[in-house]
């Protein structure tokens, strides 16, 4: 279980490397893609699905 465990956070880093445009190495992209995905992207889906239950539940509630 350990060994799956790293090997799929080293499959993830290495997204991110790709993402932030220098695979294998850690610089300013993938610091940027770090930033983008889990500071912007994560929080604001969060936020966005929360505000579209909301809605659903008012709908409901008034039919």
């Amino acid at each position: 279980m350990e060994a799956f465990i790293t090997d799929l956070f080293m499959k993830c880093v290495y997204i991110l490397q790709v993402m932030g445009g220098a695979p294998g190495e850690y610089g300013y992209g993938y610091y940027l893609a770090n930033i983008l995905v889990f500071v912007v992207l994560q929080p604001g889906l969060i936020l966005l699905f929360f505000l579209l239950w909301r809605r659903e539940r008012r709908l409901r509630k008034t039919t």
